[in-house]
């Protein structure tokens, strides 16, 4: 490639240098030193070029560096964050199974005891009725027996009874069968005796006492193994009883506690499916977030890494070119084309060699006219361009020879484009550190502020923290507080209530008594009215009739008294709204008593409910206030190790700035003016060599 610039290069010159070889032999910049000029300004704006692209991919390479770290950051957090979410995921599905699970057994017992409560519950109903048949089988033989006892004990009973009643017991089913026999032969022996009782002799009455006696006997002996086996059977029953009533006790608490256990674990289930539900969209949204940061990342590299290629490309192609710039320079400014040049401007040389021979040979002892014509003009330009290098130039070329003044105007010229090529490289240079010293400025002055906000907030977020502990502490203090105030307060009201109930029924008690003992009056003495009123009207009419002095004598009254109990409300009346207000009492003081109890318990639960939130908040804040405080210590950290690379950035851009920040003049205004003294010098030594004459 550098091959084929060259020979590029040397076609271009001869295109240059032929049409106008007539005209440029002669001349003092000639055909070829214009484009080694050109081939310089070439290098300059090349070099520039390639330095101020080098500036512009180093600030892109720190973009892409930057930007790959935080993808790959943010990737790597969402990873685990989503292996976080999926292992909460499964841990809450998996806790939500096993309550399922537990709660399918809590049901199934709650079943089971259900069924063996009411099992029980039946089968003691068909106890009892057992018991009470039995027992009332019992108590019908026992009185049977006692009755029949105390019959045959009498020494004159009646026989018809007897018989009644001994038969009545054979008919029991508890009479043994012997007992029975026994029974049926006395009925019938007693039988006998009453059909003829003569022909009874004195010794067979004494075997029929003797007899009665001894069914007496059976039956007193009955009648004690019937007691025994009644208080037997009692026992039974009342063992039965409690027996029942202590595993329906268990029974009724196992089912309470399961069902509590059954809800807390309903509870705590929904929580856990809740928590599912919740980390399900949490980890969406992470794995789509994921997802598009690893795509972004992807096309992150393919393009940082194109973007390299295509930059050291580039900067090869730069530093081909520059060195083939250099290449065609150096052909350029050697014998091989500049010696041509030379020689073929002999020509022109010995045409004017008779117009300048006396000027020649005056320059080596004399300063000519156009020498000062050519001082005059730089030192206007000089003047114009404040140019201390064209006022320097112009009083060398009125003072030394003339051959000598074309040397140095020469020599001024190429370290003047030294110069700038210095310059431009030296420029270069500082635009690469000057725009890096910049960005990571910039950077490090942005990451200072962003941690010193960062510490800001954490100090805002640990005040608030520590304040809402504070007042958390001081709420849950007051709820505890409010609790022993209102149970306290709720004793005494119980206690309270409780006497105004027992007063209430007391009253309740004695006004019914003594409203029972005055309507008893009143309606004893209503019926006793009844019968006056009747006695009045006959006895006025009597009255009337006889002209009694009763009849002419001042009024009083004509009904009879039925006490104060029905007029204006009396007693009856009053007893009955004392009866009804004290009635009224108990009745709101037991409500009175219950809606106090419900909302103190509502209060408790409220209050207990209140403390239990309050005291997660606190648990809650506390952890946070020691991740903040933590926190706090790693970003006051990470700012002073920030502050201290700003710091290093700030004096390092200090150092850059006398050689490479401009000083009162621009590198562009420098540029500027080397350039019109270049062309006021190369004006010069056109006057010199009298190519500006026409």
């Amino acid at each position: 490639m550098l091959r084929i610039f060259i020979i590029k290069m040397f076609a271009f010159i001869l295109a240059l240098t032929l049409p106008v070889s007539g005209y440029s032999l002669g001349s003092a910049v000639s055909p070829t030193q214009k484009v080694v000029q050109l081939l310089q300004d070439m290098s300059a704006k090349g070099r520039q070029e390639k330095q101020d692209e080098a500036v512009r991919f180093a600030a892109y390479k720190e973009f892409c560096d930057n930007t790959v770290v935080n993808k790959q950051d943010s990737i790597s957090a969402a990873a685990d964050q989503i292996e976080q979410l999926e292992a909460d995921i499964q841990k809450a599905e998996s806790d939500a199974a096993v309550l399922a699970g537990e709660i399918s057994q809590v049901d199934s017992d709650l079943a089971g005891w259900d069924t063996d409560k009411k099992s029980a519950a039946t089968i003691r109903k068909t106890e009892h009725d057992d018991f009470s048949n039995t027992h009332r089988d019992y108590a019908e033989s026992i009185d049977a027996l006692d009755r029949a006892i105390v019959v045959l004990k009498k020494k004159s009973y009646d026989t018809k009874q007897a018989e009644s009643l001994l038969q009545r017991v054979s008919f029991f089913d508890r009479v043994p069968e012997k007992a029975k026999r026994v029974i049926a032969a006395f009925i019938s022996t007693d039988s006998e005796i009453r059909q003829d009782p003569l022909a009874v002799s004195a010794p067979e009455a004494n075997g029929y006492e003797f007899q009665s006696g001894g069914v007496v006997e059976m039956l007193q002996n009955l009648k004690d193994k019937f007691e025994d086996e009644q208080n037997s059977l009692e026992k039974e029953e009342m063992n039965a009883e409690h027996a029942f009533q202590m595993m329906s006790q268990e029974l009724t608490g196992s089912i309470k506690a399961a069902t509590n256990e059954r809800g807390a674990k309903a509870k705590t289930k929904s929580q856990r499916e809740e928590a599912a539900a919740s980390a399900k969209g949490d980890l969406s949204e992470t794995v789509a977030s994921h997802d598009e940061d690893s795509k972004y990342l992807t096309s992150l590299n393919a393009q940082c890494a194109q973007k390299s290629t295509d930059f050291e490309l580039r900067q090869q192609l730069r530093a081909e070119e520059l060195e083939a710039i250099q290449k065609a320079i150096e052909i350029l400014a050697g014998s091989a084309v500049q010696g041509n040049a030379d020689k073929h401007a002999a020509a022109r040389q010995a045409l004017i060699q008779k117009k300048a021979s006396l000027a020649l040979r005056a320059s080596v002892n004399a300063v000519s006219p156009l020498q000062k014509n050519v001082a005059a003009f730089l030192q206007a330009r000089a003047e114009k361009f404040g140019s201390r290098i064209l006022s320097m130039v112009a009083s060398k070329i009125a003072d030394d020879p003339f051959a000598k003044v074309k040397k140095m105007i020469d020599g001024m010229i190429t370290r003047l484009i030294e110069e700038a090529n210095e310059e431009a490289d030296h420029k270069g240079w500082c635009d690469t550190e000057m725009a890096q010293n910049k960005h990571t400025r910039e950077d490090k002055t942005e990451d200072v502020n962003t941690l010193s906000a960062q510490v800001d907030q954490l100090k805002a977020s640990i005040t608030e923290l520590g304040q809402q502990i504070a007042d958390l502490s001081a709420a849950i203090a007051a709820t505890d507080r409010a609790v022993a105030e209102a149970t306290e307060v709720r004793e005494k009201e119980s206690a309270k209530n409780k006497e105004t109930v027992e007063d209430a029924k007391d009253a309740q008690t004695a006004v019914a008594q003594a409203l029972s003992v005055l309507k008893d009056f009143y309606a004893k003495a209503g019926a006793g009215a009844e019968n006056l009123t009747m006695g009045y009207d006959g006895k006025t009419r009597a009255l009337i009739q006889t002209k009694q002095p009763e009849v002419d004598a001042p009024e009083t009254f004509n009904e009879p008294y039925t006490g104060m109990g029905d007029s204006n409300g009396g007693v009856v009346g009053m007893l009955e709204v004392i009866e009804a207000d004290f009635s009224r009492l108990e009745a709101e003081t037991v409500e009175s008593e219950s809606s106090a109890y419900k909302a103190q318990e509502r209060f408790l639960a409220e209050s207990s409910k209140d403390k239990a939130v309050k005291s997660a908040d606190l648990d809650h804040n506390k952890k946070g206030l020691t991740t903040a405080e933590s926190d706090l210590n790693d970003t006051t950290k990470d700012l002073q190790a920030t502050q201290r690379e700003l710091d290093a950035a700030l004096h390092y851009y200090e150092k850059l700035k006398p050689s490479c920040v401009d000083s009162g003049v621009s590198f562009d205004d420098r540029t500027k003016r080397r350039e019109e003294e270049i062309e006021s010098l190369r004006e010069a030594l056109r006057i010199l060599s009298g190519d500006d004459i026409a």
